[in-house]
């Protein structure tokens, strides 16, 4: 490849999603490492000092929720969530590219009810606190519709790339 070649701009949607899903992983990190933190906070307090953080198990079930969902998120824009790209691959020429928009098609309704029920999820679980840590239960849910209406946006996208005949694969 030639270094002299700069890649192509990218249209300001295509900027903005990126940034998102940039985004969530560099917010997934910190609370990775924050809960990584949190566990040597529970082996220090539990053998240490002989008095274990009850919070820690409450706080890290809602830090792992965040970090999968945001993963996941981001996952699907960068196109290296779950799939069996082999199988599609594999096939003749002319059956990929309805396979491709099975695809995208596919995540896209996953990612629609994801967002929904998600919020509908937080809404119904609002007024329940998290024992420990006193604060709504609904966070626990709010992680899922982030998730969905940012996997739906981003396979919105993707969409719009099979429509002008891109592969969504190749950004």
């Amino acid at each position: 490849m030639n270094s002299d070649i700069s890649p192509a701009p990218r249209d300001p949607v295509f900027r903005a999603l990126d940034l998102t899903a940039r985004l969530c992983i560099t917010v997934a990190g910190v609370q990775l490492v924050t809960l990584i933190a949190m566990f040597g906070w529970l082996v220090f307090g539990r053998y240490i000092l002989n008095d274990t953080p009850t919070w820690v198990e409450q706080a890290a079930l809602l830090l792992v929720v965040w970090i999968t969902f945001l993963g996941g998120a981001a996952g699907v824009w960068n196109k290296s969530h779950l799939s069996i790209d082999f199988v599609r691959e594999m096939m003749p020429p002319a059956l990929r590219i309805p396979l491709r928009w099975l695809a995208v098609i596919g995540v896209l309704i996953f990612a629609g009810y994801l967002a929904w029920y998600g919020v509908e999820l937080a809404e119904k679980t609002w007024r329940r606190r998290i024992p420990m840590l006193d604060i709504a239960e609904g966070w626990r849910a709010v992680p899922m519709a982030i998730c969905g209406a940012l996997s739906f946006l981003y396979s919105l996208y993707h969409l719009a790339m099979l429509l002008r005949g891109q592969d969504p694969t190749e950004h």
